[in-house]
Order: C-alpha cells, then structure tokens, then sequence
C-alpha cells in the first residue's frame, strides 16, 4: 500500500501524536540532569558530598541509557511484529507511569530502577516514532518530517527548562517530587494512541507480502544486512556518546557553580537570588532553543551537503564546540549562553539527520528493528561511556566537571572517519 493512500488527516493525526511522544521524550530525558543532585542531596541528607553528586549522576543516567538500550531493541522488534502504532504507544505508557513513580522513591536504588524502567519506554519510542512517520507521510516530504521528529525530543527539554524557571517551580533538594508526578501526564497520550492512531499502510502492505511477522534480530547479522546494521550501530552511537558521556555534564556543573554562588552571595537583592536559583534551568533552555534548531535543520543539511559531507561537518562542529564549552569558558561567565546554545545546535545535527538517513539504510520489514538497534546498541556502550566519565571525574580530573566534559567530548571526533564507510543514500525511496 503506498503511504499516499491516507487521507491527510490520518497522516497528521499520526505526526502530531509521535512529535507529541517524542516531546514528552524529551522532557523525560530532561529532568534527570536537573533533579538528579536534588534527589541525591534529598535522600541522603547530611551524608551527601560534591563526590556524590557526580557520582549519583553518572549512575542515574547510565540506568537511563541501559534502559533505553534495552526497550530500543524490544520495542523495536516489536514495532516490526505488531505494528508501530501500537508498539509506539505501549512505550509512551511505559516511560509515563514509571516517571512518575519515581515521586515516590525513598532510596537511591529505587530511583536508579524506575530511571531504567523510564528509558525501556524512552528507548522504544524513537524508532517506532520515526518508522511510523516516516512510512505516512510521502518521501517529497521526508526531509522536513525528519527535521519536526528530530526536533520534538529538544522542545521537551526546552519546556522543562522553561517550566523550571518559573518562581517557586524549582527543582532543589526540598521541592524535586512534583515535576515526577508531571512526568506522568504522558500516559494519556499513550492511551490516545493505542486506540485511536491508525497504523503504517506500508507496514500492512508489506506484512500480507510475508509468510510469518516475526522478525529475527538475527537477520539483521545476516550477510546482507550485517554492513548496515554495523554502520547504523556506530552513526547512532557517536552522538550519543558525544551527549551523554560529555555535554549532558553541562547541567550539573552549572547547578554547582550555581548553588555555590548562591551560598557565597550576601545581598539580600531578590532578582539576583532568582537568578541564581533559575540559572541551571535557563542554561537547559537555552542549550534546548539551540538543539531544536539544530535538531530541525539536520534533515536538510544532509540534503544539501549529501549524507557523507554533513555528518563530518557536523562531527567536526561538535567537538569544536563541545570543547570550548568545558575548556573556554564556565557556568555564570558572559559567554557562557551563547556557547551553549551553539553547542547545542551543533551537537543535535545529528538528531535531525539520523531520521533522514537511517530509514534509507533498512528495508521495511526490518525498519524498526534496525533503527532499533542503531539507536539504542549505542546505548550500551553510552551506559558504559557515562560510568567511565564518573571514573574520570573522581579518579583522573578532582571531581573537575569542565575537564571531564572535554575530554569525554572527544568521542565526536570518530564520526569524522566512521562517516566514509557508509553507503550514499540520497534519493533512496522507503518503498520496497
């Protein structure tokens, strides 16, 4: 069935529900590096150190990571098995009602579950969002549709800063429970989904084509799929890693710097007060304005400059600026801003341009599964990247964030060769 045998409203109806999963995405993958200091400082007290916030951080979002790994992979092959809608769905339900548990923890062990069980849901979200969109809607269309998936999970974030900013909304050790219980509204979109979305043409078309709708995650190693799943593996693993293990360090250290300053300060000025209470949410929104940018226009940059030259140039522009973030300047500093939000417009080219290229690398009757895998096998390695940055922060720099965040910022700098080894696949159509 071609995708053109929707009616408009049904194509829009299935854009708006997947950008609408990936924003709340987002603003999952947002809290975190904001709450996780308070939540930390809240449930050990008078125990809790500098050591521990780093630490505590690095676990939480390692949890993340595996987690995501984990649900990219099942729910994934379970988009190719029972169709995108639902499996899309079932992730929304997934990572909401655990979120939102998490209002509830009273140990640091169970926050690191839950933050595992919320990215089995954030993990399988992406793949069948992308696969699902990019099935419905016609390929003259696909660059721009790349660009407003790739850019949904950036305005979560952007949102949650903003909301962040608002007086007396603030994620500190004393008032951090209430944005978990937000965390949780997701789950009637995830509802909606379930019953109301339609689901793929292409995928219905081409289930009637095959004997069984089991996939093996197998026959993604096999001889004609192994060099693109391999490819697909390391083109979602870079950025990634690049995010996670290195710039997502940038809140953290800006809530020290923030909170340290805030101690030190003795005026009784309640702007400035505000301001220092408000910073690490307004360096997380303007980090987000930039990657929503970034993560919009990635699709067309890999029009313009083709799949190969954009992916290096945007490679080269992260580690560049990644690099100046931790090393040029810091949290608090006249330069600091407008360096975050350029690095944050770098770093999500990549966000934009893996919906557009890596649907082209898989046929449909693995598309999930393997954009499964080229998302979220990364993670694994993301999870373990995360822990080693924590490693690196104690062992190697004296709990130095900005030294942490540039090295591990390097990473960037493997996507400059990797990107050579794949195949070209501009004007690829998405029909078998």
């Amino acid at each position: 069935m071609n995708p053109n045998r929707m009616t408009v409203s049904q194509r829009i109806l299935v854009l708006f529900v997947a950008f609408g999963g990936l924003v709340f995405d987002g603003f999952e993958l947002g809290l975190m590096p904001q709450a996780s200091r308070p939540v930390t400082l809240s449930l050990m007290g008078e125990e809790f150190t500098k050591e521990h916030g780093g630490k505590w951080f690095a676990w939480y979002t390692a949890s993340l990571m595996l987690g995501a790994a984990c649900g990219g992979i099942a729910l994934g092959n379970l988009g190719d098995r029972w169709g995108r809608s639902r499996a899309m769905s079932l992730s929304i339900l997934i990572y909401s009602v655990f979120a939102g548990l998490g209002a509830w923890a009273t140990s640091q062990e169970q926050m690191l579950v839950l933050r595992f069980l919320v990215g089995m849901g954030t993990g399988g979200m992406l793949p069948n969002g992308v696969a699902l969109v990019s099935e419905c809607w016609p390929n003259a269309s696909r660059a721009v549709i790349a660009g407003i998936m790739g850019a949904g999970i950036n305005v979560g974030i952007m949102i949650f800063g903003q909301v962040t900013k608002i007086d007396g909304w603030a994620v500190d050790a004393e008032s951090w429970r209430w944005v978990f219980k937000i965390a949780a509204l997701p789950a009637i979109l995830g509802l909606f989904s379930l019953f109301c979305l339609p689901e793929s043409p292409t995928w219905l078309a081409n289930r009637g084509k095959t004997k069984t709708t089991a996939i093996s995650l197998t026959e993604l190693f096999g001889s004609n799929l192994l060099r693109v799943t391999l490819l697909g593996i390391a083109l979602g693993a870079i950025p990634l890693l690049g995010a996670w293990a290195a710039s997502k360090w940038m809140v953290p250290w800006t809530d020290e710097v923030a909170t340290a300053a805030l101690k030190s300060y003795e005026g009784s000025d309640a702007s400035m007060i505000s301001y220092y209470k408000s910073y690490k949410g307004n360096v997380q929104f303007w980090w987000a304005l930039g990657a929503i940018a970034g993560s919009f226009l990635g699709a067309q940059v890999a029009v313009w400059l083709g799949r190969r030259w954009s992916y290096f140039f945007i490679s080269l522009s992260a580690v560049t600026l990644t690099w100046m973030m931790f090393q040029f300047t810091a949290p608090l500093e006249k330069n600091f801003l407008p360096i975050v939000t350029a690095q944050g417009f770098a770093s999500t080219l990549f966000f934009g341009w893996l919906p557009m290229y890596l649907p082209e690398l898989f046929p449909t009757r693995t598309r999930a599964s393997g954009m499964g895998l080229s998302y979220n096998v990364g993670r694994f390695a993301t999870a373990v990247g995360i822990l080693a940055a924590g490693w690196l922060l104690k062992e190697v720099f004296n709990n130095s964030i900005a030294k942490t965040g540039a090295a591990c910022g390097l990473v960037y700098a493997l996507g400059l060769v990797v990107i050579w080894f794949a195949p070209n696949t501009a004007g690829k159509s998405l029909d078998d």
